[in-house]
């Protein structure tokens, strides 16, 4: 009779765990995939803003991808890893469609995960979550730990605010509560630890307004991140259907503004010359103005100019607070019908 109890034990055992789960205990996992995975500590701080997030280590020089956000909008990031020790970290490159960045800091040797040797998962698949969600590590502690389950898998559809989000692909979306303050750029992995896909920002469902708990599988980002990594970058061809693409209704020179070459991810916004004749010279704008705000909306650099110009629609007021100087001076535009500017 005993015997058949522990038999039974072992059955259920057995089916409730995937075949590969058996192979290594459930601390092993968390032993081999926690110093895989960083500590980011950036800009952020205001309007909750929170100035903290994570990555996870894909190279043993220390490159990190991580997910693209404002904590990378300052000269340098602060990375710890999982033994405590900190490095300055450098954006090497970004692929913003993708919501994904790439760091690096100067390291050798470092624990990383393999990209070619990923895995993918199905609906129903028992999954972990590694991520400094709400900060609950700062120095050696260990990163919190998440399992759950994959709910589904399907195509985002989502928005922070008012602005939708730019990813758009694949994604799968987990039981678990995953998509907190700090967790964007976590891994979610098999209970194995072989890497599944990178844990998505803090963002709502566009059709129900409900939070959405995602990860975007590494196989859509796998090749970016290489790319990034050996400086062999080339930004995805966009389509027509691109939501960057659709909004992109409005530019600077629509209101008569040369600004200054988008160099590097980062440029900042300045305007290099105002047409004459044209809007923005008749709102008194000049050249070396640096276009701090749009609305209430901070632009930290000329892609997020453009990206806040491209949401305008004809007829909408456009305000600009520009820097000319020691002075902060705001003028106010009207968005032409194209066609008929100025």
């Amino acid at each position: 009779m005993r015997a058949d109890r522990i038999r039974l034990a072992w059955l259920l055992v057995a089916l409730a765990c995937p075949a590969s789960a058996s192979a290594q205990s459930f601390p092993d996992t968390i032993d081999a995939v926690a110093p895989k995975v960083v500590k980011i500590y950036g800009a952020g701080g205001l309007k909750n803003l929170y100035p903290y997030g994570t990555g996870f280590l894909v190279s043993p020089q220390g490159h990190i991808a991580t997910v693209w956000s404002h904590i990378l909008d300052a000269d340098s990031v602060t990375v710890v890893l999982n033994d405590g020790r900190r490095f300055e970290g450098k954006v090497v490159g970004a692929e913003p469609p993708l919501d994904l960045a790439v760091l690096k800091i100067e390291g050798e040797n470092l624990p990383y995960f393999d990209l070619s040797q990923t895995a993918t998962a199905g609906v129903g698949s028992r999954v972990l979550a590694f991520s400094n969600v709400f900060k609950v590590a700062s120095g050696n502690e260990a990163v919190s730990v998440l399992h759950g389950v994959i709910s589904s898998r399907t195509t985002l559809t989502a928005r922070r605010g008012v602005f939708e989000a730019p990813y758009s692909g694949p994604v799968y979306v987990v039981d678990a509560i995953t998509n907190n303050p700090g967790a964007g750029g976590g891994v979610l992995t098999t209970w194995d630890g072989r890497l599944l896909g990178m844990l998505g920002k803090e963002l709502r469902d566009s059709r129900n307004n409900t939070w959405v708990n995602y990860v975007v599988p590494i196989g859509e980002l796998s090749d970016m991140i290489q790319q990034i990594s050996t400086g062999k970058f080339r930004s995805r061809p966009k389509s027509d259907e691109d939501p960057e693409v659709q909004l992109r209704r409005y530019s600077a020179i629509d209101f008569g503004l040369v600004m200054v070459p988008d160099v590097v991810v980062r440029t900042p916004p300045y305007v290099d010359r105002v047409v004459a004749g044209s809007l923005a010279e008749k709102a008194g704008l000049k050249s070396n103005d640096l276009v701090l705000f749009v609305g209430e909306t901070l632009v930290p650099s000329h892609r997020i100019l453009r990206d806040e110009l491209g949401r305008l629609e004809a007829g909408d007021r456009l305000k600009l607070v520009v820097r000319r100087g020691d002075q902060l001076v705001t003028v106010e535009l009207q968005a032409p019908r194209k066609g008929a500017a100025e």
